[in-house]
């Protein structure tokens, strides 16, 4: 069965230096027929203006994984860390018992894009952490890259869930498919750019439910498109 949560049924959030758009509930915006798809609970479409972010907060018994499509996206937290997340990076936080950082737009000019997703953990009370890995832009042309997974295997990030993130990015006329084990459900987020989907046509803000069908074929319809595949417990 498919589902699909086109990017204008999406929450919307303005609050002038953030603009943001909520696949599921979230902050103010709370549909419950809409809280999440098994244990993917968040993907929030965030833009921020330069120079500006979010100040020091705290999260707990969260997965959160921050992807930039655009800009830099300046991290720091609690633990001692510190970076700048660019594009072709994944940063997972595991925030366990607990843990406190900043998000700021890196850059005093140009705006950062980026989602920020949160997948529910398998355990809670876990010690905090923290990983960031690249993955250049090569080992996803044409092909699924793995770059989040419960085992950190094929040198993924390492998340506290039966769940594991693929990105791929296409052009024009692209083809290639995905096949899950029995039993799984998979999310694809179109967030560049335009795609068929086992005959269907997705754009960028879509997201594509699917249960009961493991075989799955994707066909670029535009060039540098960029798909993210959740394959779930």
């Amino acid at each position: 069965m498919i589902t699909v949560r086109s990017t204008e049924a999406r929450g919307q959030a303005s609050f002038g230096w953030l603009e943001s758009k909520h696949t599921f509930s979230f902050g103010y915006y709370y549909d419950p027929k809409h809280m999440g798809f098994g244990n993917l609970r968040v993907i929030n479409e965030d833009i921020v203006q330069p120079g500006m972010g979010f100040g020091t907060h705290s999260h707990r018994n969260m997965e959160i994984i921050s992807y930039v499509l655009a800009g830099g996206l300046e991290h720091k937290d609690n633990l001692g860390n510190g970076s700048v997340i660019r594009p072709g990076d994944v940063q997972r936080m595991s925030a366990g018992t607990g843990i406190a950082h900043s998000e700021y737009n890196a850059s005093n000019t140009e705006p950062v894009h980026f989602l920020q997703i949160w997948i529910l953990p398998n355990q809670t009370g876990i010690k905090p952490s923290y990983e960031q890995k690249h993955f250049p832009l090569e080992e996803k042309q044409g092909k699924f890259r793995l770059v989040a997974s419960p085992d950190g295997r094929d040198n993924s990030v390492t998340i506290h869930q039966d769940a594991n993130l693929y990105v791929t990015v296409l052009n024009q006329g692209d083809r290639i498919n995905y096949i899950s084990e029995p039993n799984r459900s998979l999310w694809l987020q179109i967030v560049r750019g335009s795609v068929e989907i086992n005959g269907g046509n997705f754009s960028a803000g879509d997201g594509v439910a699917m249960t009961q069908e493991n075989n799955i074929e994707l066909t670029a319809t535009s060039d540098n498109t960029e798909v993210l595949l959740f394959d779930l417990a």
